[in-house]
């Protein structure tokens, strides 16, 4: 499927700077939207159950969670939000997708304007580079359980059958970091966006632990950076785009060595 080098390093990177850029603002306005969209109650809501869970792999207080869901099921007042995509350029024409939620579309749109004029890019009208993506469901898992904190290695053919089983398009084998001081195999599982719920359900009873589910963009072919200056821009973007409160995520369809994107990074 050509899934970006940067999506998976992005998530590592983010992993080990204590989730970089997901402020509990940020998380408190995925649960605030997520209530707001279905019951307030996580078990009859998949996308307010999988905003709960990353708010406390984050570490956010349970009081805090308790206070977005009650803002969007409406027993405590607070902004409205909404959800808007915003689409534009990094250097060297890297296509970029930022997805936010906001109260304030002028703010946000401001910010957006200002991070990418600073780091040579530009935000661009809505689909102009969307076009270039396509959105999917993403479960990223474990191997199976063997008690006291431990998993099984990662049985390739018996995660595709239940992949399969699941409504799985394809899956990516990965080293998952920031589960632990060293690397952990893991998986990550693609299926259509209204199938993800299924997906997750049936890798849950297969036995494997679901670490995060999540809708993600895919670029449909990868641009290869090779420049230090360009590298070095883009990651700027990226991370400027990350830490932004409004923003809820930033895809590009850029791919480098993880050399020249360790160096860049300096």
């Amino acid at each position: 499927m050509g899934h970006s080098k940067w999506a998976s390093i992005e998530r590592q990177k983010a992993k080990s700077d204590g989730v970089k850029g997901a402020t509990f603002a940020r998380i408190s306005r995925a649960i605030i939207m997520a209530a707001r969209s279905g019951v307030p109650d996580p078990a009859g809501n998949f996308q307010l159950r999988t905003a709960i869970e990353k708010a406390k792999a984050a570490g956010m207080p349970n009081e805090n969670i308790d206070r977005a869901i009650a803002k969007g099921s409406g027993k405590l007042s607070g902004d409205e939000l909404e959800a808007i995509r915003y689409e534009g350029y990094g250097a060297g024409g890297v296509a970029v997708i930022v997805e936010a939620l906001t109260d304030n579309r002028n703010r946000t749109a401001a910010d957006l304007r200002a991070a990418f004029n600073k780091r040579g890019g530009n935000l661009g009208e809505m689909g102009c580079v969307g076009w270039m993506f396509e959105q999917k469901g993403v479960a990223t898992l474990q191997g199976k359980a063997l008690g006291k904190g431990t998993f099984e290695a990662i049985d390739e053919e018996a995660l595709l059958e239940a992949s399969l089983e699941g409504g799985a398009e394809s899956y990516e084998i990965i080293n998952l970091e920031g589960v632990s001081e060293d690397q952990v195999p893991g998986a990550e599982v693609y299926t259509d966006t209204n199938t993800l719920e299924a997906l997750v359900q049936t890798l849950k009873d297969k036995g494997y632990n679901v670490i995060e589910a999540e809708l993600r963009w895919i670029p449909q072919n990868s641009v290869e950076v090779t420049d230090p200056d360009q590298a070095r821009s883009l990651l700027q973007l990226m991370d400027a785009l990350e830490e932004l409160d409004d923003v809820q995520s930033a895809t590009a369809n850029f791919e480098m060595s993880e050399d020249l994107m360790l160096a860049s990074m300096v």
